[in-house]
């Protein structure tokens, strides 16, 4: 989104066409899957606080449901493009598959900056786009969730509207829902967890105590709190953060040698990702303008942000100490910068499997909601951390059989357990 040249749709169809090629996938199943089943353009009228009315434009795009409801996030973004939720409807298609949860993928968004926009404002936005979509979503059909610049408040608000629309309850229509209005324990901090499950199995693979690491974090919202959190937690340092600062408009990096206190830094962070810069000094953290944070010597990069962030730009500014880079954000290398990785030696855990503990709880949560019965934190984050763990061992373990990238290895499985299910249900 932050950058004209660059579309993220041709980004995921290339990775698609890639595997596709590598695996023999016959023609019309590569040309179902390479595109999205359904697009839904729209516009959303808005009385905004001064009377005044100002069109919003939307969109919802269900790539594939052939293994079950369409699942993907609803993102507030000013920059956002039709292309953009292509991308992340198909690689949300991939990110269920490769967890083996029963779930299709989707996205949707809405051009909007909700930075500059009332509560009151953003709640008549949220049931704009739900009229709009009525018809064609619901608890077995299409869910959505929160992503960038939305959060549970919004989803009740969606929820509400929907069900006023359809006079019932129907709490599995949407997740990321408010604790005790149908949302699950351990959703805040699942795509975080999952993201640090997945780095503490690659850390084991290689031998490595993850104590005896450090890490540099890109992006500072729910994702990248809750994976510095638990990050330190196990035993490793953040030495460096790096977050959109709205104040001021640009890129700050955050230092600090000894290491940064995640749960710290949490408590001075704002609704979207930003860090107080006055608090961080008086943490005794180095600022940096810019994107300083991929420079850093440390064990692990988290690129936790937003797609198109590791380019050709700076993949050539990457330390030599650095072994791992664990994709937290979706599509944060692109494809160019991905070949030179690839050859680099470093271990990916690409987006679609490190980031999958967001869905993945999503997935429970939908399931906890349709039962009308909710389960305890601790069996949340366990089975979490099983989901997560099998998924990670299922594709290392092919990496290494057949002696392939670790993103490939990952596609492999998505796009062989899709293809299946829509060959099975007769659609080519």
């Amino acid at each position: 989104m932050n950058n004209n040249s660059y579309n993220p749709y041709l980004n995921a169809q290339a990775q698609f066409d890639r595997v596709a090629e590598m695996i023999g996938l016959d023609e019309a199943t590569r040309e179902l899957l390479r595109q999205p089943m359904k697009e839904y353009h729209f516009t959303i009228p808005v009385r905004m606080d001064d009377g005044s009315n100002k069109i919003f434009n939307g969109y919802r795009i269900q790539h594939n449901d052939a293994r079950g409801p369409a699942k993907g996030g609803i993102r507030f973004h000013p920059q956002e493009t039709v292309d953009t939720v292509r991308a992340l409807s198909m690689w949300m298609t991939w990110k269920c598959a490769v967890v083996d949860i029963p779930l299709g993928g989707a996205k949707g968004g809405i051009v909007c900056d909700p930075r500059n926009l009332s509560d009151g404002e953003q709640e008549r936005l949220c049931r704009g786009w739900v009229r709009k979509l009525a018809k064609d979503m619901g608890p077995f059909i299409d869910v959505p969730a929160p992503d960038v610049m939305t959060n549970a408040k919004h989803m009740l608000w969606m929820l509400d509207e929907f069900e006023a629309i359809h006079g019932g309850r129907f709490p599995g229509f949407i997740t990321g829902k408010p604790v005790g209005m149908g949302g699950s324990l351990g959703r805040t901090e699942a795509t975080g967890y999952g993201l640090i499950y997945t780095v503490r199995e690659a850390l084991r693979e290689q031998g490595i105590k993850i104590e005896n690491t450090s890490a540099s974090i890109q992006g500072f919202g729910n994702v990248a709190q809750y994976a510095a959190q638990l990050y330190q937690e196990l035993g490793g340092h953040v030495v460096s953060v790096c977050c959109w600062d709205n104040e001021d408009k640009t890129v700050y990096s955050f230092h600090k040698a000894e290491g940064l206190d995640g749960k710290i830094l949490s408590e001075m962070t704002d609704a979207f990702g930003s860090i107080d810069k006055d608090k961080a000094r008086d943490l005794g953290c180095n600022m940096q303008a810019g994107d300083a944070w991929i420079e850093q010597d440390v064990d692990i990069l988290m690129p936790c942000a937003i797609e198109n962030q590791i380019t050709m730009r700076n993949v050539g500014k990457i330390s030599k100490q650095v072994k791992i880079i664990a994709e937290g954000a979706n599509g944060p290398v692109n494809t160019e910068a991905d070949e030179i990785i690839r050859n680099s030696g470093i271990f990916v855990i690409p987006d679609f499997l490190a980031n999958a503990g967001g869905v993945t709880c999503s997935y429970f949560e939908q399931v906890q909601s349709n039962n009308n019965y909710y389960w305890e934190k601790e069996d949340v984050l366990q089975k979490l951390d099983a989901k997560m763990t099998s998924a990670f061992k299922a594709v290392s373990e092919l990496s290494g059989k057949n002696n392939i990238y670790m993103r490939d290895a990952a596609y492999v499985i998505s796009i062989n357990r899709v293809a299946q299910a829509v060959k099975m249900r007769g659609w080519v």
